[in-house]
């Protein structure tokens, strides 16, 4: 299973603890990264499934929509100015030196919630490192290299945390989706973890 760090994985983890308990003997290989890298490896027969975060080209695998919403905002150093404020703005971001996912700096069109989020003045702003994952993103912006734009709950901002997290306004959700290859032959086990996941996503 191929993922981008996202909150929605603790509906798979509860699939997966489930089968676990029923099947002890069944091992699960999760991978991290951001939707091209999942799709690259799905692509290649090297992962059976992938999570990737809405708004997507998806066009070509078979998916499962997860109930799970995303939350997009800021990271930042609690001692920021910013912290302040209980929601960011558009016009807050045009002169801080920002962290993005890659898939932020070359979006395809419609591929990215943000960039469509934020409009025709994108290219205003100061993009100062890009990055993949948070957990390193998160430790740059604790060292005031910049504000990270990232998806709530992926990084401490608990109280003793140096980091806090403010939700953009007008707020900015995303769906999650789960992917696999058309037509795709799965092992008893990849079939199993797809019928349990399918029957948790329809209690929702």
């Amino acid at each position: 299973i191929g993922t981008g760090e996202t909150d929605g994985m603790r509906q798979i983890a509860r699939t997966a603890n489930q089968i676990q308990r029923e099947h002890p003997g069944i091992q699960f290989h999760v991978v991290s990264g951001d939707a091209m890298d999942v799709c690259e490896r799905l692509d290649k027969g090297l992962l059976d499934f992938g999570i990737v975060i809405e708004p997507a080209d998806i066009s070509k695998y078979d998916a499962l929509s997860l109930p799970a919403r995303d939350v997009w905002g800021v990271l930042m150093r609690r001692d920021s100015p910013l912290a302040a404020k209980e929601r960011i703005e558009k016009a807050d971001l045009l002169d801080l030196p920002l962290l993005c996912s890659r898939q932020v700096i070359t979006p395809h069109p419609g591929e990215n919630a943000f960039v469509d989020w934020f409009g025709e003045d994108f290219g205003k702003l100061d993009i100062a490192v890009n990055y993949n994952l948070v957990f390193n993103a998160a430790i740059l912006v604790e060292a005031g290299v910049g504000y990270a734009i990232t998806l709530d709950g992926l990084a401490d901002t608990s109280p003793e945390s140096a980091l806090c997290f403010r939700p953009l306004e007008p707020r900015l959700e995303s769906g999650l989706d789960i992917i696999w290859k058309k037509y795709q032959v799965f092992s008893p086990a990849a079939e199993l973890f797809l019928t349990r996941l399918r029957a948790l996503v329809e209690q929702k």
